[in-house]
């Protein structure tokens, strides 16, 4: 696959999107470009592919990795919440079989940007996919009052200790600037030691380094993704033909929920209550579940590529 980049349920999404020679999808998410080049191999010689992406830097990578495919791809450096005028603009004269959506990150993205989505390198607090936009990790940490920054990380992290490792930040930003990667992982530790009664450099208290979901909701604040993500399901809807597919892969609770309740709702044809006989609503179904459960990755994907351990895959088809 192109780059170090390994797609994640790979197989599965090939299954279920079901690429045929001739047809046309639009991947959304391209990163390192694995499930891209998987699709244009089962959609030669004549399916094109709709490639969108929101990282500069790994779209050029991907871009030169793909290089052989290049006649038969759009690339577009962009953010998919904007699907429908990006199609319109670009690719409108394709009908569209299907539709990718991986929610996941590069691992370009993770190990080569510098820009402080690990908390294993001491980078800035940046954290930003589109570096046009202003909006950083390093604003949020040193700005957003306590409540605010406290939500994000309880709510976008599920962390705990969010109240603590709030206070922690808020308490450090009064004397000094929080810049760097490195000084907010120690205070997530700090943190966690108080809270643990722990002496340990790295008070771990399960799989999971103490600093995992604070960075992680960081990323999900800095970039917009939950509403980003309830803003292109419809529009990936509207864009489908009938038959036509949606995959999405998410690597959170929150993004698989929000999916999830997305394709039951778009699956139903009245949401009016029972005791209204005649329907008012005027609602009618505009999706098939093809998945009645999320997929997940088998133990042996899981051994070769551990981020994928937390990736959930939900498919459904256009009826419209």
């Amino acid at each position: 696959m192109p780059g170090q980049h390994l797609p994640v349920l790979l197989k599965e999404v090939i299954d279920n999107l079901q690429p045929q020679t001739g047809q046309n999808f639009i991947d959304c998410t391209l990163g390192g470009g694995g499930h891209a080049q998987a699709i244009l191999d089962q959609t030669a010689p004549d399916g094109r592919l709709l490639a969108i992406e929101l990282d500069s830097q790994t779209l050029l990578k991907t871009k030169q990795a793909l290089k052989k495919y290049q006649d038969r791809i759009t690339f577009i450096h962009g953010n998919f919440s904007e699907l429908k005028q990006i199609h319109h603009e670009w690719f409108s004269l394709y009908k569209i079989n299907g539709i990718l959506l991986d929610l996941g990150f590069s691992s370009l993205e993770l190990e080569d940007s510098h820009r402080g989505f690990s908390f294993l390198a001491d980078e800035p607090l940046d954290m930003r996919y589109d570096t046009r936009q202003s909006l950083t990790a390093m604003e949020i940490v040193n700005t957003w009052p306590f409540e605010k920054l406290n939500k994000v990380i309880q709510e976008y992290g599920q962390e705990r200790l969010a109240h603590e490792i709030t206070k922690q930040i808020v308490n450090t930003r009064l004397n000094q600037k929080i810049t760097k990667t490195k000084t907010l992982v120690g205070l997530i530790l700090l943190a966690f030691r108080n809270k643990l009664g722990s002496k340990k450099e790295i008070p771990w208290i399960g799989g999971l380094h103490p600093a995992t979901k604070t960075f992680q909701a960081l990323r999900l604040a800095v970039n917009d993704e939950i509403s980003n993500l309830e803003k292109v399901l419809p529009q990936a809807v509207g864009i489908l033909q009938p038959k036509g597919r949606l995959a999405v892969i998410s690597f959170h609770s929150l993004e698989d929920k929000l999916v999830k309740e997305f394709i039951n709702r778009e699956a139903r044809d009245c949401f009016c209550p029972p005791e209204i006989p005649i329907c008012q609503c005027g609602h009618s179904a505009s999706l098939k579940k093809i998945t009645k459960k999320p997929v997940t990755p088998s133990e042996a994907e899981i051994k070769k590529n551990h981020r994928s351990r937390s990736a959930k895959l939900r498919v459904a088809a256009a009826l419209n």
